[in-house]
């Protein structure tokens, strides 16, 4: 897939720059602010208007992020939307296929067509983590909400370009594309170990999106849309922490 060589150059670059800042740190016993880096796997459960469109989901993303000594957590994320699970399939591109539900394409024959789910979500996420249990002072159960920007909508592969009904700004007609800002909370458990190597966090998140429609019209329901959508998804997210520790200063005294 497309996504896999960008989420792998992140991963080698989180791992070069933690590797470049880790120093002395006390991680065990105090609690410690500092900058981090994260890359994050997500699945998905649509709920609201959107469970009517797609199925389950799933999501990569990135961010960057900022604790401070009194365990506030502050970061800004992104994340990549994909999926092959699209509902109803057959009525997305109703009028302009054969009776057995195919398309024609330029040759005569029929098209390869393939109809998936994407989009991406854009946030900023405010929180803070608990220390419980056995955990050292930076790490424990972490809850955060904000505030973003969703967009989702129906991709529509058409190998070659070859049915021009689907190709260019046809697409746009039936891809049912949606944006607009939205709402996250997520409670689970993040772990700083003391060793500053394992740094992971894992929990269940949930978005709320107030979207609309921002195609001018419905080539297949043949309107122009004018709904307000109420769309969610709800599901688990874990992820990997990349923590830009300070490296402690070193005093060399000559006689």
């Amino acid at each position: 897939m497309r996504f896999k060589l960008p989420v792998f150059l992140l991963f080698c670059f989180c791992i070069f720059a933690q590797q470049n800042v880790v120093g002395q740190v006390n991680v065990k016993d105090s609690s410690i602010s500092f900058p981090m880096i994260s890359a994050s796997f997500g699945m998905h459960l649509p709920a609201g208007d959107m469970k009517d469109r797609f199925g389950i989901s799933n999501t990569v993303g990135a961010g960057f992020g900022f604790k401070t000594k009194s365990n506030w957590y502050f970061g800004l994320e992104g994340n990549f939307i994909f999926s092959e699970k699209i509902k109803n399939e057959s009525s997305i591109l109703a009028n302009i296929a054969t009776s057995d539900g195919h398309i024609i394409d330029e040759n005569g024959v029929y098209a390869n067509i393939a109809l998936l789910e994407r989009g991406y979500d854009l946030r900023f996420r405010t929180g803070k983590i608990i220390p419980v249990g056995h955990s050292n002072p930076n790490s424990g159960l972490m809850i955060t909400g904000g505030v973003g920007f969703l967009q989702h909508k129906i991709r529509i592969e058409n190998s070659d370009n070859a049915a021009p009904q689907v190709a260019g700004d046809y697409k746009k007609g039936y891809d049912h594309m949606c944006n607009g800002p939205a709402l996250n909370q997520f409670i689970g458990y993040t772990h700083f170990s003391n060793n500053r190597k394992i740094n992971y966090f894992a929990g269940i998140e949930a978005i709320e999106a107030f979207t609309q429609s921002r195609r001018a019209y419905y080539f297949a329901e043949m309107k122009r849309p004018e709904e307000r959508r109420f769309d969610m998804l709800i599901g688990i997210k874990l992820g990997w922490t990349f923590p830009l520790y300070n490296k402690s200063s070193r005093e060399f005294y000559y006689y």
